[in-house]
Parts: structure tokens; C-alpha cells; sequence
């Protein structure tokens, strides 16, 4: 077996050699040339080295491209399929060249580093290209360069014997050593050790000096800054509070979106409270009522309750009397019963003086105290122009507390019920169109209008009897009658003026009294309404019957009413009303 980095001749190296002992490059041959990268040793016969003609950034070296043989057997182990030959100092075959040397790795390519690779051996006809550098064995970062120039120190040291030689370069894969940081005098790093540079009072500038170890004087180190513990504790409580916010904030949206609405529990506390549910207002419009007034919890829990109740949503406007704190199912089922309603119902053709005793009533106030509000507040109540300045009135708000279902509640005021009565006349009045309806009816305005609705009301027994009734108003009103001669003659105006509901009147006793309100004794309409007509009534006193009604009397002296044309027709329903009553 041929020696690793030996000829092929017998000779031995010899120990004054000056390349002996850098196995693997380029041991010099008995004749003064060197190896090229552990390849088979120098044959005289070849002809003599040739100057590099190679181009190192191309990688092509020689004139035909020759295997470079580049870390092919370095002198120094190389790890299994860095190099093509696994072992240590042996060429893998007698062939020069075929090895792949450095590259021949599946991780480096085919071709070895600056040459094609040969097939059988060396051609000694081809020029050799440069000497590739190969470490020593015994210094693998290449700190002290090989022995093989000379025993030179590192360098680029001449070759002896071969002028003009170039240096040979670095391999591509070759590591650099890392340069050794100063040795530093061990320190003690006192209470601080461990401690994190935010709260020692390090920074940025710190850790940079430090991972270069640019640290000053040996065994010294640059004093730390130290933060208070006040700031620590305020960073904690800060941190702590951002968290608490975030997930109560987390929990709310949780809630909202995914968890059971708030709600109270029972039936109250007992403690009661009137609710007024506005006009048109919706499920969640009531719940936020409810709420407010702290009757339920939540807006969401009254609509979940109302919308589980088949009836939930006939609940109506008005005002409800109930309880705080109660559950918001009970709170459906007492606005549905009738004890839950705080509301007070208006008949038709109920008067005014009436209407203000039940709005005391149901407000808990002292009797008179909403007529005494009526009287001096009329005004500012919400009536029509066309409602105002009449003569002989007995009470303007007469006719405008518009018959319908009113809130009305402990803890209201009498103006607030008042406003929504005439709110609620107004609203009706202008859909009648009673200012359009005045001149085709013979009448002079809206208020006389108002006031023949009013009589009919009060006049009519039945929902039949109304627009013959109206026909009877109008008959009599004209300048043409001569049956009456414009004298209305109602009882009901009379009974009006004395506040009472009598059906035998005296004839003396009407024929007396001379009060605008007498119809007996007074032409025409009396000076306002005398009470509050509802919608059928007014339906018949614009739309009344063209029968020539002239008369009519309550034969049963209740509810029984019958029309005449003629006075004799009517002298026999007086009559009729006689027998009924015993007179």
C-alpha cells in the first residue's frame, strides 16, 4: 500500500524535508515538486509544474481543467461524506483523480472544485493546476497556517524553490475561528444577581455593551441603576387593572350576547307605583318605561316575557298601577288583568263635571280639586281657537274631554290627565273635519257642530235613534219652522243647567227658568256642548236622516224612543209616555 501523501516511488520522506509532517499538502517529492492534494507522488519524466494560467474567479485551473483534488484526503478527519474517501491518510485507489475531493459530496455537486473529474488516474500530459490549501491536522481553525510553508509563521509564505507562486486560497466552506473574547476577573454580582436589566435599571445600551463584551476594567462592572419599588407596584396595579376591565368588559359582552337577561324575581316588594305606557308604544318602548319606573329589571327580560305570553302583545297605552322589583312575567300578567290597569274610561256622553270627580278619584285628590284646575287653566290645556270667547259657556272644557281610556294614576297631576283628553278631542275633531263641515250642515261654526253631537248624545236612547235624532236638531233650527218655531225644548239642556238627569220635568217649572242653557226658553243651540259626544254620534250629526222628523219622545220613559212628523203624531207618543208613567 502506497504512504498518503507519498510518491510512487520507494523513497521515504526525508526528516529535513521542509514540508515533512504536513500530511496531505503537497508533501514535497524527491525532486523538489510538490503534491497536489494528496494525489499519487511525481514522476520525473513528467515535465515540470507550469505556472497558474487558471482564472480563480471562473474556477477553471490548468489547461484542461484538471480534478483540483481539493480537500480530496485532507490531513484532518473529515465527517462521513464531506470528502469521497471516508478514511484518514488513505487515497481510495491507486487512480489519481478519482476521488471527487472537495465537493464530491451530493451536497456540493459532481464536479470537484476547479476541475473536471478524471477516470482512471492522472493524465501526466496535463498541466497541474495550483496547489490547494489543506489545514493541519493538529490546527483545525487554521490559527498558526500549516508547517508546510517553510515553518513560517501565518501568513502567505513563498514557496521555496518555485518562483512566482501564488498563495493558494481559502476553501469556500473553510470556518473562521471566532476570536477570543478577554478573559474578565470573576465579580460578585452582589443582591442584584439574577435580577431582570428593566428593574436593575438596564436598558437597551446595556445588553448591547454586554453581548460584546465590552465591559469596563477587569473584574468591574458598570453600577446598575435601580428602580424604585413604587414604580414596580404602580406597573402591577396598572396591568391589573387593564385585565379586570377587560374581562368585565368581556363578561358584559358575553352577557349581552349569549346569557339570560337580568331579572328580578316575585311578584314586588310591595311597594307600588303607577306606569303611563305612551300612546303606540312597542314592546321594547314599554320595557324601558318599566325599567325607568324600576318595575323590571330589564328591557330584554320584558320582551322575552311579553312575547311568551299569547296575549303579550295586546298590552295597551295607558297607565298601569304596579309594583317594584316585580319578576317580568308578573309584570305581563298584572298589565293583562284588569287590576293592573290604572286607566280611567271616559263613557260617551258623560259631562265634564263628572269626568273631574273619577280624575280625583283616581289621583287620590281631594274632591273639586281638578275642577278648580279647569276653571283657571283652561286655556293652557290645548283647545282650538275656534273653542274659545263663547258667551253664557258653563265650562269651556265642556265637549273636549273626548270619550276613550285615559292614564290616570297616584302621583299624576290633574293638568296631565286634562292635556290628554283634549289631545286626544283634538285629534278626532280634525279628522272629522268639523270647520268643513259646518256651512253644508246650516251651522256657523265647528263649535255648533260640537254642540248638536252633544245633543244628540244626551237625546239618543239608541245607536238607532241618533241620526233621526240629528234630524229632529236640524228640523227645528230652521227659520222656517213653524211647528216649534227655533225652540228646541230638550230636557236635557235644562237638566244640563242643574247639573241633574230627570225625565218629569214640570212644565211650570222649565217655563221659568230662563237660563241660556233652557232650550224651553231659548232659541236655538244653547251656548256651548253638554257633554262629551263619542264617535256614533258624531257620525249621525254629520250624516243625520232627511225623513222630516220633527218630534220624539221616551215612551217607556227609558229607552224606548219614537218619532213624529206632526204635532198630532207627537200629542199621541205623549200620550204613551203619560200611561207609562202613571201621570
Amino acid at each position: 500500500m502506497t504512504e498518503y501523501g507519498r510518491g510512487q516511488g520507494s523513497e521515504p520522506w526525508h526528516p529535513e524535508d521542509p514540508l515533512y509532517g504536513d500530511q496531505g499538502w503537497g508533501q514535497q517529492a524527491e525532486h523538489g515538486q510538490p503534491a497536489y492534494g494528496g494525489q499519487g507522488g511525481y514522476d520525473p519524466q513528467q515535465p515540470q509544474q507550469q505556472p497558474y494560467e487558471g482564472d480563480w474567479a471562473t474556477g477553471q485551473h490548468g489547461q484542461q481543467g484538471q480534478q483540483s483534488g481539493y480537500g480530496q484526503d485532507a490531513g484532518y478527519p473529515q465527517p462521513q461524506g464531506y470528502g469521497h474517501d471516508a478514511g484518514y491518510g488513505y487515497p481510495q485507489d491507486q487512480g489519481y483523480g478519482q476521488d471527487q475531493g472537495y465537493g464530491q459530496d451530493p451536497g456540493y455537486g459532481q464536479q470537484a472544485y476547479g476541475g473536471q473529474q478524471q477516470q482512471g488516474g492522472w493524465d501526466p500530459t496535463a498541466a497541474q493546476g495550483q496547489t490547494p490549501y489543506v489545514a493541519d491536522p493538529t490546527d483545525p481553525y487554521n490559527t498558526g497556517r500549516s508547517a508546510a510553508f517553510a515553518g513560517e509563521q501565518p501568513g502567505y509564505p513563498d514557496y521555496p524553490d518555485t518562483p512566482g507562486a501564488y498563495p493558494p486560497p481559502e476553501p469556500p466552506g473553510r470556518r473562521r475561528a471566532p476570536e477570543a473574547a478577554p478573559e474578565e476577573t470573576e465579580w460578585d454580582a452582589g443582591p442584584d444577581q439574577g435580577e431582570h436589566a428593566f428593574f436593575s435599571g438596564g436598558g437597551d445600551e446595556d445588553d448591547e455593551a454586554e453581548s460584546r463584551g465590552e465591559r469596563r476594567g477587569r473584574g468591574e462592572k458598570k453600577p446598575k441603576k435601580r428602580r424604585s419599588g413604587c414604580a414596580c407596584l404602580v406597573l402591577t396595579v396598572v396591568f391589573a387593572a387593564g385585565v379586570g376591565g377587560v374581562g368585565y368588559f368581556g363578561y358584559q359582552f358575553y352577557q349581552d350576547r349569549f346569557g339570560a337577561a337580568p331579572d328580578y324575581a316575585g311578584e314586588g316588594n310591595g311597594e307600588s307605583i303607577s306606569v303611563v305606557i305612551p300612546k303606540g308604544a312597542g314592546g321594547y318602548a314599554i320595557g324601558q318605561a318599566l325599567k325607568d319606573a324600576g318595575v323590571v329589571r330589564s328591557v330584554d327580560a320584558f320582551v322575552a316575557a311579553q312575547s311568551a305570553d299569547p296575549k303579550g302583545q295586546t298590552i295597551q297605552a295607558g297607565a298601569y298601577q304596579l309594583q317594584k322589583e316585580m319578576s317580568a312575567a308578573s309584570a305581563v300578567d298584572l298589565m293583562l288583568s284588569p287590576q293592573g290597569r290604572a286607566n280611567l274610561t271616559i263613557p260617551e256622553g258623560t259631562r265634564n263635571v263628572v269626568v273631574y270627580e273619577k280624575i280625583d278619584e283616581k289621583l287620590k285628590l281631594a274632591k273639586g280639586t281638578t275642577a278648580k284646575v279647569a276653571k283657571s287653566d283652561y286655556k293652557s290645556l290645548g283647545l282650538p281657537d275656534w273653542a274659545l270667547n263663547h258667551s253664557d259657556v258653563k265650562d269651556p272644557l265642556e265637549g273636549f274631554l273626548f270619550p276613550s281610556s285615559y292614564a290616570a294614576a297616584k302621583g299624576m297631576k290633574p293638568e296631565e290627565v286634562l292635556k290628554q283628553m283634549v289631545e286626544q278631542a283634538n285629534d278626532r275633531y280634525q279628522k272629522l273635519d268639523l270647520e268643513g263641515k259646518a256651512e253644508s250642515l246650516g251651522l256657523e261654526s265647528p263649535w255648533q257642530v260640537l254642540t248638536v253631537a252633544s245633543l244628540v248624545q244626551a237625546e239618543g236612547k239608541t245607536h238607532d235613534d241618533f241620526r233621526r235624532m240629528a234630524e229632529v236638531v236640524y228640523n227645528r233650527l230652521k227659520p222656517t219652522n213653524t211647528e216649534t218655531n227655533q225652540l228646541l225644548q230638550f230636557d236635557s239642556t235644562y237638566n244640563y243647567l242643574r247639573k241633574q238627569s230627570k225625565i218629569n220635568i214640570g212644565t211650570s217649572e222649565i217655563n221659568k227658568d230662563k237660563d241660556p242653557y233652557n232650550t224651553y226658553t231659548n232659541k236655538g243651540l244653547p251656548p256651548g256642548p253638554i257633554d262629551n259626544p263619542g264617535d256614533e254620534a258624531f257620525a249621525a250629526t254629520l250624516s243625520p236622516t232627511k225623513d222630516g222628523w220633527m218630534y220624539f219622545v221616551a215612551t217607556d220613559g227609558m229607552e224606548k224612543t219614537e218619532f213624529a212628523k206632526t204635532h198630532a203624531e207627537f200629542q199621541k207618543l205623549l200620550d204613551k209616555f203619560n200611561a207609562s208613567q202613571n201621570n
